[in-house]
């Protein structure tokens, strides 16, 4: 193997996670000698996905922030609970900044190389030997965010729900959004006897996302989604003069699955394939940051760097969460309607955030106190 083709860490993915953690091991002198892949198959030059989060400081990368808002609301057939942030503000990057943004400063570090290839195996020996649809590179240490194929076989017997959507971001000619509040979820308009909600976040008064959101076992046809944001602009926000300016889809494992247990002495998953998605919420930007941050000083300090990155606690929440609506998804709109009508959004942030007390979480569990629930907590024990 040539000295241009073995790295100290090979980061698979160019996305959230692998972009995140190749920043903050550029931002620290302690990897200023490490020889630094990142492998991903795309140039990353389209803007495929909105990253939303709350925080109550300012954010290293607030000049990339495209909105910010200190105001939400959630609505459910019966009411409307007005939430006030703050000290916590709301904010939205598009990905296509955010990768552009990295690679401008991974790009000023001699020791960073991107190479813009599919990786089609890898394998672990002395050193990692990653091999692409071009070339094969070797590794002291890889990053994988690459989901491991065991995560889709269907006898697993983790809980997993998918959150699914698809988001048109849409322009009007005269004001027609409320740009200080943002609609975390808006149960109103349904399909069928599932979870599903509306999602928007105003951009300005004349732009805004608007986003069908599942959070079920099974996806649908692309129409689905379009059939349903074209009711609720015309219908819910009583618009029929629009233009769309860009749509996004995805989808994001909600899901106990034991992705740690993929992670070996050489090879550690990132991202999503690490199971660092809330599995509650399927919010990952913060929770990334979070898990890179400990993973960092993991390296630092010679431990395997996967090392403590979850709280039993919440893993222990999420599944009774998860089960509640693997059973029963239809109870999604009483849950998060009684989440954010009987706790405030603040206590809600720190627990989703996974940083609220003792206190706190038997308060949020007292307010979902339910059959249901105690059905789910008595499976999952």
């Amino acid at each position: 193997m040539t000295e241009s083709t073995h790295f100290d860490y090979i980061i698979i993915g160019n996305g959230l996670a692998g972009l995140q953690l190749a920043l903050e091991l550029s931002s620290d002198s302690f990897f200023d000698d490490k020889h630094i892949a990142l492998i991903d198959p795309s140039e990353k030059s389209i803007n495929d996905k909105t990253w939303s989060f709350w925080e109550t400081e300012h954010f290293k990368w607030d000049e990339l922030v495209h909105k910010q808002w200190s105001k939400a609301q959630v609505l459910t057939s019966k009411k409307s609970i007005a939430l006030e942030l703050n000290p916590y503000r709301y904010k939205s990057i598009k990905a296509l900044d955010f990768y552009n943004a990295a690679k401008t400063k991974l790009q000023q570090h001699s020791n960073f190389k991107f190479f813009i290839e599919a990786v089609t195996d890898i394998q672990e020996s002395n050193v990692i030997t990653v091999t692409t649809n071009a070339h094969t590179y070797s590794a002291n240490h890889v990053f994988d965010s690459r989901l491991p194929k065991e995560f889709h076989n269907k006898n697993s017997k983790a809980i997993s729900i998918i959150q699914h959507f698809k988001g048109w971001t849409i322009s009007t000619k005269s004001e027609s959004f409320d740009d200080d509040t943002i609609t975390m979820m808006d149960y109103r308009l349904k399909d069928g006897e599932q979870t599903t909600f509306m999602y928007v976040l105003p951009y300005s008064k004349t732009e805004a996302l608007i986003e069908f959101t599942y959070f079920t076992e099974n996806v649908v046809d692309e129409s689905v989604y379009d059939e349903h944001i074209k009711k609720y602009i015309k219908d819910y926000l009583n618009l029929n003069d629009y233009q769309i300016e860009e749509t996004e889809m995805g989808q994001i494992p909600m899901t106990n699955f034991d992705f740690n247990a993929f992670n070996t002495k050489g090879i550690t998953k990132i991202g999503t394939a690490g199971g660092w998605v809330k599995p509650s919420s399927g919010y990952s930007f913060k929770h990334t940051e979070k898990k890179i941050k400990i993973l960092i000083e993991n390296i630092k300090s010679n431990k395997v760097p996967s090392a403590n990155l979850f709280q039993n606690k919440y893993r222990f929440y999420d599944k009774i969460f998860l089960k509640v609506l693997k059973d029963e998804n239809h109870k999604g709109e009483w849950i998060f309607g009684r989440f954010y009508e009987r706790n405030s959004v603040q206590t809600m942030f720190r627990f989703l955030d996974e940083e609220s007390s003792l206190f706190e979480e038997l308060k949020i569990m007292a307010s979902l106190f339910s059959l249901s629930f105690i059905k789910a907590l008595f499976k999952t024990l």
